[in-house]
């Protein structure tokens, strides 16, 4: 009987959380990371690196069919709207969903790949959103305007295709503003925000503050258990997740909040400062729960992965 360990591709395997993936996953699994360029030193054990441009599909495909994997871990992609034409973020973006997961289907690997809250359309809009209800789901519609979101629409559309088509599971997570222990930055929007303030301003202004994801956080350590429960979890076809903290960074009542920014607040089942996005899809389905707070997280110190 074979003793091999599975083999998992990780795309981005270089980035903020692709580190964190890579760190947390290999050990259980032979890590082949994919990124733009080489790691400058090792990887952890049982890792190995390939430099790809993952908008190539001859590329992309003769890797993933190399490494054989049993499954996929899609992260790469420009990560907002900001700083490149909305062009390039979307072409990026969508290309690159394609080709990794059409490959990982066609190699008939399992695939997780990071969709994003900004699918909804709150984050990067020109305008406060105001959702339907909340804490929102992952039933609530999708409506992005930027390049961003909407790439990441395009993507979640590749992803049930992928299922359909080559009869594997395709897990959607989609994180939350993602933050790093020891250096949140979600205390600058803490340290600036006043209730009454955000009251009596207008929300045709554009959103800062963390109005754009509703004062959302995770912790880059429960992005990479998402990742790993939902590799161990079983999935048919294609599902999303939403993958955020508990609470909001504020430690404000998160109907308060919404009471102050909209007229005409949506429905708020919420206590105290729960997220205004839920997780109970994924502790369902996955039995997966955030495990870190701002409250600890934002000053903690860890040593994470250091090989990008």
């Amino acid at each position: 009987m074979s003793t091999a360990q599975p083999t998992v591709v990780v795309t981005g395997a270089l980035g903020g959380v692709g580190q964190w993936v890579v760190d947390r996953l290999a050990g259980d699994y032979e890590v082949v990371g994919l990124d733009r360029c080489l790691p400058p030193g090792d990887g952890p054990e049982g890792a190995s690196f390939f430099e790809v441009d993952l908008t190539d599909q001859g590329e992309t495909s003769e890797l993933i069919a190399s490494a054989d994997p049993d499954a996929v871990v899609h992260l790469a992609a420009i990560p907002d709207p900001t700083g490149h034409a909305g062009s390039r973020v979307f072409t990026n973006n969508t290309e690159s969903a394609y080709n990794v997961l059409d490959a990982a289907g066609r190699a008939g690997a399992d695939v997780v790949w990071a969709s994003s809250e900004s699918a909804y359309g709150f984050p990067f809009a020109d305008r406060v959103l105001r959702p339907e209800y909340v804490p929102v789901d992952e039933s609530h519609p999708l409506r992005p305007e930027d390049a961003y979101g909407v790439s990441k629409v395009a993507g979640e559309a590749v992803a049930r295709a992928t299922a359909r088509r080559h009869g594997v599971s395709v897990v959607s997570v989609r994180p939350s503003w993602v933050q790093y222990p020891g250096e949140y930055l979600t205390g600058q929007n803490r340290e600036a925000f006043d209730l009454d303030e955000l009251a009596a301003r207008s929300t045709a202004d554009p959103p800062d503050g963390g109005i754009g994801n509703f004062w959302s956080y995770v912790d880059v350590r429960d992005v990479a258990s998402m990742v790993e429960a939902a590799l161990d979890a079983d999935v048919s076809g294609h599902e999303a997740y939403l993958c955020h903290a508990d609470e909001n960074y504020l430690g404000v009542d998160t109907a308060d909040l919404f009471d102050a920014l909209f007229a005409d607040a949506p429905p708020c089942d919420t206590e105290g400062d729960e997220s205004a996005f839920t997780v109970a899809k994924a502790e369902r389905d996955l039995g997966w729960t955030p495990e870190h707070t701002w409250r600890e997280a934002a000053d903690e110190e860890v040593d994470g992965p250091a090989f990008g």
